[in-house]
């Protein structure tokens, strides 16, 4: 028995896929999902699909995700949540005006929209959210509300500095968010043939809402319960650190 345990041979390790393959593959899956959801939709996009695009076999995509929806969510964390997340946990500046670090962090992100395919995604969003909800939900949750925070943390910043003149835009975010969904809408769906840049409608947006501030200067006392627009709606919390 000794002699025919020395005489078998040990069974090879079998070795899983190297980090840098297994990070190829799933980027091309999410490669070919996007492009599959984006011509065919959501309902008609399938997962063999989506493999035979990616040139991998019919289960391949299961390894990585375990449901087209689970596939969609990886599409908008990996298109639009990580770029937008590394530009909105930037520090500012300690002299650094809230209208210029908008400029600085986000305005690159809103730049590349289109080319990026962001905006395909916030489409498709629009297109079959009704009639998919989850969609919508994976969206928000992931992309919308963690952006409209962001922007109500700048600007209580800014108007707890004095560089806003009032507070409306502690109240309405989405005042910086609109000209995003303008310029979407108008390049996918209303005339795409005469495309507007995304980037220069939110640069300009931010020139309406914060006028020419550019830097961070101590504002002036002013008498309590009363602002430069004259009274508060109400008082407006501290700003959370930007980072």
């Amino acid at each position: 028995m000794n002699e025919r345990k020395r005489q078998q041979k040990p069974k090879p390790r079998t070795r899983g896929p190297s980090p840098e393959k297994t990070a190829r593959t799933r980027a091309a899956i999410i490669e070919a999902a996007m492009a599959e959801f984006l011509e065919s939709g959501f309902a008609a996009t399938t997962m063999a699909g989506i493999a035979r695009r990616a040139g991998l076999a019919k289960g391949t995509p299961y390894l990585y995700f375990e449901t087209k929806e689970a596939l969609f969510a990886g599409i908008v964390r990996d298109v639009i949540t990580n770029p937008l997340g590394n530009a909105e946990h930037q520090e500012i500046g300690p002299a650094e005006g809230v209208a210029h670090y908008l400029r600085r962090t986000l305005l690159p992100v809103m730049r590349a929209i289109e080319p990026g395919g962001r905006a395909s995604v916030a489409r498709l969003v629009i297109a079959e959210g009704m009639k998919f909800p989850f969609l919508s939900e994976i969206y928000r949750r992931e992309v919308y509300n963690p952006f409209i925070e962001h922007i109500r943390r700048c600007a209580r910043l800014a108007h707890d500095r004095g560089e806003l003149a009032e507070d409306s835009l502690v109240w309405h975010p989405h005042l910086l968010a609109a000209p995003l969904w303008i310029g979407m809408v108008h390049n996918g769906v209303i005339d795409p043939s005469h495309p507007i840049d995304i980037g220069d409608l939110f640069e300009a947006q931010i020139a309406l809402c914060f006028g020419k501030a550019t830097a961070h200067t101590a504002p002036q006392p002013s008498p309590a319960g009363t602002s430069k627009s004259g009274p508060r709606r109400s008082a407006v919390a501290r700003p959370e650190k930007i980072r």
